[in-house]
């Protein structure tokens, strides 16, 4: 992924119902924001077994498109340092540069959050130009 595009990333630890809104809202704005070429993801940090069809499963049910699914271990990606103790992480970043970060605990994770969560998506995206 291009560090210059926007970019909305993800980590969890399992699926829940507010991580499906999420994941959902995600795509739907990255698919809206395609002129920009945003793109968004969701790394699992997770070594469950099965849990890569539970995730095609999800994909397929909730019609994903354009939001990418992966699968780390446990810890997480060294280099993103994500907290032992966060089920779920949130990173909106532009050009290399972090914008926005979320994180939660199990059971954290809320309807509103989701939606503060997509509403911060903004800070990423370039400025449109003014319709007339």
């Amino acid at each position: 992924m291009n560090g210059a595009n926007p970019v909305a990333v993800v980590f969890a630890r399992e699926v829940s119902d507010n991580l499906t809104s999420l994941v959902k809202k995600l795509d739907a704005t990255t698919a809206s924001n395609s002129d920009c070429k945003m793109g968004s993801f969701v790394v699992f940090c997770s070594d469950a077994e099965g849990l890569d069809k539970k995730l095609k499963e999800l994909a397929e049910k909730e019609h994903l498109k354009k939001i990418a699914f992966t699968i780390d271990n446990p810890a997480g990606p060294t280099r993103y340092k994500i907290a032992k103790e966060a089920d779920v992480t949130v990173l909106l970043y532009h050009e290399g540069k972090v914008e926005a970060n979320f994180a939660y605990k199990k059971g954290e994770l809320k309807a509103d959050d989701v939606d503060t969560i997509v509403k911060n998506v903004s800070k990423i995206l370039p400025e449109k130009k003014a319709e007339k």
